[in-house]
């Protein structure tokens, strides 16, 4: 595909505390995937030994953790400074799976927006937890305007 036909590409890399690699959360990236809302450029699976050792998951590890569908996804973003750096911070004993994956669904907008000669500026994530924290304080301060 062209690349100026794409959405949005992002990564994020989540990390597993040791034996918290479940699978459980993985059926919905697939579903994310199988619905076209987004597409997975490549991936990477690395474990933080407890020596401080940076490892790939091996296959069994992918496997058991319903992965199995994106091994061998792999475009060549990601390469092993990619896998250092992540691994770098991990806690030991954790695992991680770093993830390149285009916003489909954005890039009917996306391409328009680059034919209409726009530029991305400025971009960014807001973590949930600070989202969370946000709507908290401006709540209590509501309630302690209120209650004068």
């Amino acid at each position: 595909m062209e690349l100026q036909e794409m959405g949005p590409v992002d990564y994020l890399c989540v990390e597993f505390p040791d034996g918290s690699l479940d699978g459980t959360a993985f059926p919905l990236l697939v579903d994310l995937v199988d619905r076209g809302t987004i597409r997975v450029l490549d991936i990477l699976f690395v474990r933080r030994e407890r020596d401080g050792a940076v490892t790939m998951l091996d296959s069994n590890d992918v496997e058991l953790a319903g992965l199995g569908v994106f091994h061998g996804a792999a475009s060549g973003i990601l390469g092993g400074d990619d896998m250092r750096q992540a691994g770098s911070v991990l806690e030991p004993g954790s695992a991680a799976v770093v993830l390149v994956y285009e916003n489909a669904w954005a890039a009917p907008l996306a391409i328009r927006l680059r034919r209409n000669g726009a530029h991305l500026v400025a971009g960014g994530r807001i973590p949930v937890q600070a989202l969370i924290s946000a709507l908290d304080d401006t709540e209590s301060e509501t309630v302690s305007a209120g209650g004068r």
